[in-house]
């Protein structure tokens, strides 16, 4: 029963040690900054227009012929 016990109260120890350290592990530090905001620099414009004009020349070509 000695050694139950004892088993008993090692564990409990770990379960301890674990419930304090375990949540510190995944904590993140507060210093980072965060990431700045998405800017758009225009491409995705650029790019759409270019697929309008694309769109109106193919079916002008087809008009066409």
């Amino acid at each position: 029963m000695e050694v139950f016990r004892f088993e008993f109260l090692v564990m409990a120890a770990l379960a301890l040690v674990m419930a304090f350290l375990v949540p510190s592990i995944n904590a993140q530090s507060s210093a980072a900054a965060p990431a700045p905001a998405p800017t758009s620099d225009g491409v995705a414009v650029d790019q759409g227009i270019a697929y309008v004009l694309m769109l109106v020349a193919l079916v002008l070509t087809y008009i066409i012929h």
